[in-house]
């Protein structure tokens, strides 16, 4: 009898990941729908409503039921482990397999750096910089996998591995920096919910400073409604199942290569 569990095991596990796959595409692709400000998405004030998620999911997770869902995977139960992740608090365990070798210790760490934000928020980020590619140069300077602004990096970088050198293009010295910088716009954005001059969810307003600016959140009383803010919002957001293990299996990354003088990305 062990002998059969056993035979049984990998398909079974293997329809898993097939259905959390689909899952994660269906809740990015629900989540990008967000860059455009709709109604019923965004409020009087601009803030990005994550209720909203359910509706906009809602067909696509219909089809994600109808043809996705062989095997003994449970595609109701995935969907909505997806589309809680999505909505959460980016707090989830990171799952390591999910970030390039040798850089999970790295982004647990940097998940540790204030309360506001955790290891799945920080691994999203970069996949949305960057695409953890570590030569990629921005057309402003940005440098590195975590893509901050030269002055960002100034501010905030460290010697994160003890290499002797703070380099923007050093993942562990980027990735130390990415996390002292959110972390400092998660106090500005909590001041600002506490003061009453923003309404909305902490993390929200945080991940749409980084993208736009924490003037730019306190103008709009919370989440602003432009496109870049709510693009940047729902991009993260729909990474936060992947970088808990939700999204489908490993996938492969860009090699280190020496960064190039001129911008390599979009």
């Amino acid at each position: 009898m062990a002998a059969s569990d056993n035979d049984g095991a990998e398909p079974t596990q293997k329809s898993n990941r097939s259905t959390a796959a689909l899952i994660g595409a269906a809740v990015a692709a629900g989540l990008s729908c967000l860059a455009t400000p709709v109604a019923g998405v965004i409020g009087a004030a601009g803030v990005f409503v994550i209720g909203a998620l359910g509706v906009l999911l809602a067909p696509l997770v219909a089809l994600i039921l109808l043809f996705g869902g062989g095997g003994s995977a449970d595609p109701v139960r995935a969907a909505d482990d997806s589309l809680a992740a999505a909505q959460g608090d980016g707090k989830g365990a990171l799952d390591p397999e999910q970030v390039p070798e040798g850089l999970a210790d790295s982004i647990e760490e940097a998940g540790k750096t204030c309360p506001q934000i955790g290891p799945v928020v920080i691994a999203a980020q970069i996949e949305v910089a960057s695409g953890w590619d570590p030569a990629k140069v921005g057309a402003n300077g940005e440098k590195g996998i975590s893509q901050l602004p030269p002055e960002v990096f100034t501010r905030y970088g460290e010697d994160a591995d003890d290499d002797g050198d703070t380099d923007a293009t050093d993942e562990e010295d980027s990735i130390a920096a990415q996390a002292a910088h959110v972390c400092a716009l998660a106090g500005q954005a909590q001041a600002l919910l506490d003061n009453g001059q923003a309404i909305g969810e902490v993390l929200d307003l945080t991940l749409v400073a980084y993208a736009v600016g924490i003037d730019e959140v306190r103008r709009a009383g919370g989440v602003p409604s432009t496109n870049e803010a709510q693009l940047y919002l729902a991009q993260v957001r729909s990474l936060f199942a992947k970088y808990q293990g939700l999204g489908g299996p490993p996938p492969s990354f860009p090699p280190t290569a020496t960064p190039s003088a001129e911008p390599t990305g979009d």
